[in-house]
């Protein structure tokens, strides 16, 4: 595989930054951190990078190591990208997202589809037969947000080893059933956020849980809640409580009210 040269500098305004390609990464402050602040077509020298060139963000690394670290990560995604020869092209052909505006064949019958909207993957009648049943959706289109996951796991061969590290996690939160099915063995709650929702409704089921939440006006230091049993959406009955600023989070799945210390509200 051909290298991917990395540059690494100083912007403008002081921000490590490092270009690879025409690719252009800043590691802008952030709570928690440096945000993976990117953009394309980044041609002037890095010195003269600002933070309003890019537009983009990869997620929230801990320190400047983490920003390195993320960018080779990327470069070795690159190389490995361009080793596996895909090849751009043009077909008139109408997609679940609309006509076709360029596509991308990864290896006969599998060919990737970009629109105006949206996109995602075609696979022909064979390579979608030869999916894990689990993995198959029928008529062979796999939409890019959450589908192709189904794609890179059942054809890891023809991506990168970044691709699959995204696509086993997409498949892990959000479609553990068809994840357990290939892998022959269950998720823990701690390995799949649907897994982890789960076990939270099970264990608040018959807790009061924050669907709706706003700073109050009316009561300073305080969040005014909307709650449901089991956090339901469902024109169930609901109770209104105030939380104290500094305790109430959202959390990954809600807040669980306490009604022996959370005030309810009345009117």
């Amino acid at each position: 595989m051909s290298a991917v040269a990395i540059e690494y500098g100083r912007t403008a305004d002081g921000l490590l930054a490092a270009r690879i390609g025409d690719m252009g990464y800043i590691a802008v402050p952030a709570p928690g951190g440096y945000r993976l602040a990117y953009g394309w077509r980044m041609s002037r020298p890095i010195a003269d990078w600002t933070e309003h060139d890019v537009f983009g963000s990869e997620g929230i690394v801990a320190d400047q190591a983490g920003f390195r670290a993320h960018i080779e990560e990327v470069a070795i995604h690159l190389r490995q990208r361009g080793a596996l020869g895909r090849k751009e092209v043009r077909m008139r052909l109408s997609t679940p997202w609309g006509m076709s505006q360029g596509a991308t064949v990864y290896a006969e019958g599998v060919v990737f589809h970009s629109t105006a909207s949206h996109g995602g993957f075609k696979l022909d009648r064979a390579r979608n037969a030869a999916l894990h049943s689990a993995l198959r959706i029928k008529g062979g289109w796999y939409e890019e947000d959450g589908d192709w996951a189904r794609v890179a796991v059942g054809y890891p061969n023809l991506f990168t080893d970044r691709e699959k590290a995204m696509a086993d996690r997409t498949l892990r939160d959000w479609e553990p059933d068809a994840w357990e099915a290939v892998y022959g063995r269950a998720l823990t709650a701690a390995e799949s956020f649907t897994r982890d929702r789960e076990r939270f409704q099970r264990e608040h089921a018959h807790d009061w849980v924050v669907i709706s939440a706003a700073r109050s006006d009316r009561h300073p230091g305080f969040v005014e809640t909307i709650a449901t049993i089991g956090g339901r959406r469902d024109g169930t009955e609901t109770n209104r409580y105030l939380v104290p600023s500094g305790e109430y989070h959202a959390g990954r799945h809600g807040f669980v009210i306490d009604p022996e210390r959370h005030q309810v509200m009345n009117g």
